[in-house]
C-alpha cells in the first residue's frame, strides 16, 4: 500500500490513464476529483461491498430454487 500527502490542487497518476485530484479538504472531508476512461469502473468501496453481497445473495437464492427442482424431478 502506498500512502501520500497531497494539498488541494495536486493530482495522482494511477497508470497513464487515471488521475485523482484533491479538489477540497474542509473538517476532516476531503473532495477527490477522478478523471478516467469511460471503460473503467469507479466505484465507492462501500457501495461495492453492497453490490458483491446482493450478488452472493441472489446466487445463493438461485443455487437453492435450483436444488428444490432438482429434487422435485427425482
Amino acid at each position: 500500500m502506498l500512502v501520500i500527502s497531497r494539498k488541494k490542487g495536486q493530482s495522482i497518476l494511477i497508470g497513464e490513464d487515471v488521475e485523482i485530484t484533491v479538489t477540497k479538504i474542509d473538517d476532516g472531508s476531503v473532495k477527490l476529483s477522478i478523471s478516467a476512461p469511460k471503460d473503467i469502473t469507479i466505484l465507492r468501496k462501500e457501495l461495492y461491498k453492497e453490490i458483491e453481497s446482493e450478488n452472493k445473495s441472489a446466487v445463493s437464492s438461485d443455487i437453492s430454487l435450483l436444488k428444490k427442482i432438482d429434487k422435485r424431478d427425482i
